[in-house]
């Protein structure tokens, strides 16, 4: 059997590690031959192919990003996209492909599995939002990530007597703020499923202040505030999946809450950093064994499937479960966190 790879939608540490997996289980194991698709959905859309085998995947378990390249391609918005992915896999003898993503390219994969395409799915995200699995690889790095920042923004915040506003990533879900927010100790986490009332963050601030210590606030990407959205600047551009490109977030708050109590504030936006760099043994650990059981689920010809996470066991759902809504901090969770903050 032949299998293609790909990995899709934003980049994040772990996916070289299931890249990895997935070559070496397949070509010793099961006798695959496997094959890189580049660039996402892009790959199969337009032929663009790398060899994959064991060679090509020495060394790449610590590297974050993805030695196959990524993309936010569509081909559900693209005519006749569908058909050129099937006439490509069938033009390079693929039997079956793997998709490593998140939200979008697992929703691809699944409108490709109701048209009978032989695909299994990965999921990946920092942003720990997919409802299937309990986890995905890369958000125990971006965490990590974001929880060091906070822990040196405290030490500059104390010198200058400041305001500290740290914004992560997070469009709909705020797991990455809430996680990195109780564990940097921040002073209050603001996030998308429960917007905020700038009032009550500026008075935050202030008592803060009365106690001699300098406020972190841990802000999502994504959070508004309850008065409206129009706090979130956007830059108006969409990309293939109809996402509205965000960010400033960080940079309104500070500004109001510096206007608003005449306390100096400033931003700090994590941004991509997020994203990059090495992958957490955590990340390694379950991007491994999320490889390992995809490239089963294609021997067992289990298609349609998605690996997921379930306490400490890897199961395979149905793709359309794992994609069918986002995962968000409910109001019970947010609400049990606030005795962190303060």
């Amino acid at each position: 059997m032949r299998v293609g790879v790909l990995t899709g939608g934003g980049d994040c540490p772990g996916l070289n590690a299931v890249i990895r997996a997935v070559v070496r289980k397949g070509v010793r194991d099961h006798g695959f031959e496997l094959v890189g698709f580049r660039d996402g959905w892009k790959g199969p859309l337009e032929g663009l192919t790398m060899e994959l085998g064991i060679e090509q995947c020495r060394g790449i378990l610590p590297r974050g990003g993805t030695i196959l390249g990524s993309s936010r391609t569509n081909p559900f918005g693209i005519e006749g996209g569908v058909e050129r992915i099937k006439d490509n896999l069938a033009a390079h003898g693929v039997d079956a492909l793997v998709a490593i993503g998140g939200e979008d390219t697992l929703g691809v994969a699944t409108k490709l599995a109701e048209l009978d395409v032989q695909v299994v799915g990965v999921p990946k995200t920092i942003d720990n939002d997919l409802s299937g699995t309990d986890f995905t690889f890369g958000f125990d790095t971006a965490v990590n990530i974001a929880t060091e920042a906070i822990d040196r923004l405290h030490t500059t915040a104390e010198s200058h007597h400041r305001v500290l506003v740290v914004e992560v990533m997070g469009r709909h879900a705020g797991w990455i703020a809430l996680h990195a927010g109780i564990a940097g100790g921040a002073s209050a986490v603001l996030i998308p499923e429960q917007p905020f009332d700038i009032e009550k963050v500026c008075a935050h601030v202030e008592t803060r202040f009365e106690s001699e210590y300098a406020p972190i606030v841990v802000v999502s990407e994504g959070a508004v505030p309850v008065e409206g959205g129009d706090m979130t600047l956007v830059s108006g551009e969409k990309d293939a999946f109809g996402h509205v490109r965000l960010g400033g977030i960080g940079d309104r708050l500070a500004s109001e809450i510096e206007a608003r109590t005449g306390k100096e504030a400033r931003a700090v936006v994590l941004g991509h950093v997020q994203r990059g760099g090495t992958p957490t043994a955590f990340d390694r650990w379950l991007a491994t064994r999320f490889g390992l059981q995809a490239i089963d689920a294609v021997a067992d010809g289990d298609f349609g499937t998605m690996m997921a996470l379930r306490g400490t066991k890897i199961a395979r759902v149905p793709l359309a479960e794992g994609t069918g809504q986002l995962k968000v901090v409910s109001r019970e969770e947010y609400a049990e966190a606030q005795v962190f903050f303060g």
